[in-house]
């Protein structure tokens, strides 16, 4: 059986920055509780998710992203395509952390080789504990896409 691991990441007292956080939130109501997923609340990152993420077998990623396509825009980028955009720096303030994690997997060998991130476009990134209603409306599309992929994932490996 496969180790899944839903990382959310993103800031919850800055508004669409939590957007990560709040689309694993739903993702694990929905479809968390397997003895497969496990769901993690990555908060603003940190290094200690280190183990956690080369424990996986395959790894998503939801976080706001600014893909400069208007606010609520959701997009997948896999394998190597999220590498290069987690590397770009287009993420919110805490991509050099994302970055960090995953070159310290790669070098350790444990990189998940499946790995998505479900980008969500954010509206607003100032102080607040809401989401602004285009990305709170996109949320559930969010959670749809990292649930294609991983069946998707599964159909490949059967």
């Amino acid at each position: 059986m496969a180790r899944i691991l839903i990382l959310g990441i993103g800031n919850t007292i800055m508004s669409d920055e939590a957007a990560g956080v709040r689309a694993l939130e739903v993702f694990d109501e929905v479809h968390g509780g397997t003895d497969d997923i496990t769901c993690i609340d990555g908060g603003t990152l940190s290094f200690t998710l280190a183990g956690a993420i080369g424990e996986s077998d395959r790894l998503v990623v939801f976080d706001a992203a600014q893909f400069h396509s208007g606010a609520g825009t959701v997009r997948q980028l896999e394998g190597a395509e999220m590498d290069a955009f987690v590397r770009s720096g287009k993420l919110s303030v805490h991509e050099v952390g994302l970055a960090d994690l995953f070159d310290m997997s790669r070098l350790s060998g444990d990189l998940p080789e499946r790995r998505v991130l479900v980008g969500i476009e954010p509206e607003t990134l100032g102080w607040g504990m809401e989401l602004s209603p285009k990305v709170a409306a996109a949320i559930p599309r969010a959670v749809e896409l990292a649930k294609e992929t991983l069946d998707r994932w599964q159909a490949e490996l059967s």
